[in-house]
């Protein structure tokens, strides 16, 4: 297969971690025949130090010509400490995903077993927890007319939802659910919210056409606490984007990092995949990094496309590389010196050697990743 892939490293981290996944597509087209051709743009804080613009006219064209984007992150300190700022990082991505009507965010959650222990929630409450959640997301409060009084004294945002945008997202969440554990859960604040009401009138009326899926409500506050006391009984959850966005961000704590949450948002006609951790500015150029969200993210890719084996391969990858402790300081204590480019190398080497199973430890000591 030929692919055309836009690549937006952005800002902070965002490059590093990019790199490692782009690492494991060039190893995968290399080991399944496929040609990816990869072409690099700026977004975020360093589109705006070069252009003004957070997202390029230049950047936006490449995405709508490619058939998939990879992103890595935006965000910049000198922005997060300027309220004042008028042009930010994050008005890059929300324009984004509004342009290329990318309306539906998935992000899957699991407990991996090899790191059970790092998550500092109890081992019997996480274990077996794989949770995908369907985030809308090109509406709602952040999409939503803003207000700021003449004395800048009073501000408002407007939480708009149209039963079309529910509808569409509503049907991935259920769709979803039919090849899993055929369970949705709405996420919403419809005692309190209109708009909530209508969320809960619409997925239910799109319910009928799912009789074999089982759907149950949580207001959003009440799923935040379950999120923590009893994970497993969620399947696939479904939410508008503001809840969305604090659910999943939530639920990063029960892998042990939130560097191992990949996302994928997509749209009748575009898909992009990038890990859901920010920038993180602190870690930048240290080689700490953890890759592993934006390695997920280049498999979710692959799935994407129907490469089932390629995508699976890049999991099987992980997974060792998680049991065997070839993973960044976030998540490692057996090892001190496996960096964010070495995890990546590790990942390389099983796509290319899925067979062997006897890892070099006096490699990987010394910060190598051969797989012999």
């Amino acid at each position: 297969m030929k692919l055309n892939i836009a690549v937006l490293p952005g800002d902070g981290i965002g490059p590093e971690v990019t790199a490692q996944a782009v690492k494991a597509l060039k190893a995968i087209a290399l080991e399944f025949n496929h040609t990816f051709i990869l072409e690099y743009a700026p977004v975020g804080a360093i589109a705006i130090d070069t252009t003004g613009n957070p997202l390029p006219e230049e950047t936006l064209d490449l995405c709508q010509a490619s058939d998939a984007i990879l992103f890595g992150a935006i965000g910049d300190p000198k922005f997060d400490n300027d309220p004042s700022a008028k042009v930010r990082p994050e008005q890059g991505l929300l324009r984004l995903r509004k342009a290329l009507g990318l309306f539906a965010n998935v992000r899957p959650v699991r407990a991996y077993d090899a790191l059970i222990d790092k998550s500092p929630l109890k081992r019997h409450i996480i274990k077996g927890t794989d949770i995908s959640i369907y985030r809308e997301l090109t509406g709602g409060i952040y999409f939503g007319e803003k207000k700021l009084s003449e004395d800048g004294n009073t501000a408002s945002d407007l939480c708009e939802y149209s039963r079309h945008e529910i509808e569409r997202i509503a049907h991935l969440a259920f769709k979803a659910a039919l090849s899993r554990k055929c369970k949705v859960t709405l996420v919403d604040k419809a005692n309190v919210l209109e708009s909530s009401r209508l969320w809960r009138k619409v997925v239910k009326d799109v319910a009928k056409n799912y009789k074999e899926i089982e759907l149950d409500f949580l207001f959003v506050d009440n799923a935040a606490m379950q999120m923590i006391l009893n994970p497993k009984q969620f399947d696939v959850i479904l939410t508008e984007n503001m809840f969305g966005d604090i659910i999943s961000d939530e639920a990063s704590v029960i892998g042990g990092s939130i560097g191992l949450l990949a996302s994928a948002s997509v749209g009748e006609k575009y898909a992009m995949f990038e890990p859901i951790h920010g920038s993180y500015p602190q870690a930048k150029g240290k080689g700490i990094a953890n890759p592993i969200a934006s390695i997920l993210s280049a498999a979710m890719l692959l799935d994407h496309f129907e490469l089932k084996s390629e995508a699976d391969t890049i999991r099987a990858a992980v997974d060792k590389a998680l049991r065997l402790h070839v993973t960044t300081p976030d998540i490692n204590t057996k090892f001190d010196n496996i960096t964010t480019s070495k995890v990546g190398e590790f990942i390389v080497d099983f796509i290319h050697n899925p067979k062997d199973s006897n890892l070099n430890f006096t490699n990987i000591h010394l910060g190598q990743s051969t797989i012999i």
